[in-house]
């Protein structure tokens, strides 16, 4: 399921670009849609827009009249109106250098003289992006961007400053530590073990050994989760994970050891249903949003587990949330609460495991979690195929 939407915070950034009534470094003004005769220019704009300068989204907003100071030009009927399916499909036929192509969303906005449309064009790393093969006057090889409000010409290539800066973009040479060092972990096979006796974990980026992660036991934190339950050994074994720049801290998190200690990974995130405790208990789920930090260190030291590791965390992750992105967290969410009344019926075949609890502990209450756990995964795979 793909969706979007403006936020208020985006709708408010687009009123003031158009309220300054000129183009800029990432906006683009269009009275009205491209044409049949007029689809190089659109792959051109948005080719443009996805390699920016100001690392940021980018916007082409459809239904502004330039030439009438910018007054708003409704696109309702607007007989070449795309929206955002269209305009993957678009994209999806051209041959971009690596197969990787700029993602871009088309969104409806409704302002006071009628409605305009906004194609968002994602900022991501992927810069520069470029044509493999020529498509209708957008050559091939030939590096576009957008300096100023100014788009490369379709017969030239971007100044060779730009393109550097495009390039160390990808590369992550211009971002802060924190991001470069994420980034590198998304290759495990480049992280190598330091040899110390030390009870401390360490492992550090072969070609950057200044970015270093180390984890440690942490005998001071015996409490459960209900995700324990669903390993064959459900005692806790927990840790701290610390992310490191040199001897800078630049991130730190729980770690769980699973099944005894023959998995690891970093603790999911915490979330609730429910806003407000009255509202049928708040209702606690735990999750990772994928692309996050706490998904990237997931998958980070599920690569070095054990196929008794791996075991272990595909059971893990049959009671743990896993979403997308956060936009589909929240609607997801909507979802649910509309339908939690009717929970009992996701109750069929369910199977909550037998909980050895030491003393002290309500077991009803970690089986309720288990069990909203197990409801909110059923819920999730139904909502992906409305």
């Amino acid at each position: 399921k793909v969706s979007y939407m403006l936020t208020n915070k985006q709708k408010e950034k687009i009123y003031n670009l158009i309220s300054q009534k000129q183009e800029g470094a990432y906006w683009d003004f269009k009275r009205e849609w491209y044409s049949k005769e007029k689809q190089a220019d659109l792959l051109h704009d948005i080719i443009c827009m996805a390699n920016n300068m100001e690392c940021r989204d980018a916007y082409i907003i459809i239904g502004i009249d330039e030439e009438k100071e910018c007054s708003i030009q409704d696109v309702k009927n607007d007989s070449n109106r795309r929206n955002t399916q269209k305009m993957v499909d678009f994209l999806r036929d051209k041959k971009f250098a690596g197969g990787v192509r700029p993602r871009v969303v088309v969104e409806p906005l409704q302002v006071e003289d009628g409605e305009i449309d906004i194609i968002i064009i994602k900022n991501d790393y992927y810069t520069p992006y470029f044509l493999e093969e020529n498509y209708k006057g957008v050559n091939a090889n030939n590096i576009y961007t957008r300096v100023f409000d100014t788009n490369t010409p379709k017969n030239k290539s971007a100044d060779i400053v730009h393109i550097e800066y495009l390039w160390k973009k990808r590369f992550r040479l211009l971002s802060t530590p924190l991001e470069q060092i994420f980034y590198y972990l998304l290759c495990s096979e480049d992280w190598l073990d330091t040899e110390d006796n030390s009870s401390m974990t360490r492992k550090y980026y072969k070609y950057a050994p200044e970015f270093v992660i180390e984890y440690c036991e942490d005998n001071n934190r015996n409490g459960y989760e209900y995700y324990l339950f669903s390993q064959m050994d459900s005692r806790p074994h927990w840790y701290n994970i610390y992310v490191n720049y040199y001897q800078t801290t630049l991130f730190s998190t729980i770690g769980i050891g699973l099944d005894g200690n023959r998995g690891f990974t970093n603790a999911p995130c915490t979330g609730f249903l429910f806003d407000r405790w009255r509202d049928n208990g708040k209702v606690l789920f735990k999750y990772y949003i994928k692309e996050s930090r706490e998904w990237i260190l997931h998958e980070f030291f599920m690569e070095y587990e054990s196929d008794e590791a791996m075991r272990a965390n595909d059971r893990f992750e049959e009671c743990v949330l896993i979403f997308k992105s956060e936009w589909e967290m929240q609607e997801f969410k909507d979802y649910a609460r509309e339908k939690w009344e009717e929970r009992t019926n996701y109750l069929k075949d369910m199977i909550v495991p037998y909980m050895p609890l030491p003393e002290g502990y309500v077991e009803d209450a970690f089986k309720e979690e288990y069990e909203n756990a197990l409801i909110l995964k059923k819920m999730l795979d139904e909502y992906r195929t409305i």
